[in-house]
């Protein structure tokens, strides 16, 4: 009768206790896995704009249109008009900090050749 010993040792699992066993152990089989994208968020832009004034030479600003903007001289030339003619102007649209250097560069620019021209920034 040594075998009945050996058998009578050895617990005895069925099937479904397997299963149920795993799940309260947080093992394989019924976890889910779940993948979260994170949710990106486009940058504000902002609109900078050229402000018309009476002194400022409009060969000047085509330059800085050409200059700063990237703009080839038809462009920078119907930009200037409209900003003669409309008060206002619109050189491009950028994020944040690309938008502010521009301003900064175009206003120290416009100081350096002593032009009172005025670049602004607006969110758009």
């Amino acid at each position: 009768m040594p075998s009945e010993t050996a058998i009578s040792t050895f617990p005895i699992r069925l099937a479904g206790d397997d299963r149920k066993r795993r799940s309260d152990q947080g093992g394989p089989g019924t976890a889910v896995i779940t993948r979260t994208r994170p949710q990106t968020k486009r940058p504000n832009l902002y609109r900078v704009l050229l402000l018309n004034d009476d002194y400022t030479p409009m060969e000047f600003v085509v330059h800085v249109l050409e200059r700063f903007f990237n703009k080839d001289r038809e462009t920078a030339h119907r930009i200037m008009m409209h900003v003669h003619q409309h008060g206002i102007g619109e050189c491009g649209v950028f994020t944040y900090e690309v938008a502010e250097t521009k301003v900064t560069q175009v206003m120290d620019f416009a100081r350096k050749h002593q032009h009172p021209l005025q670049c602004i920034m607006e969110k758009q």
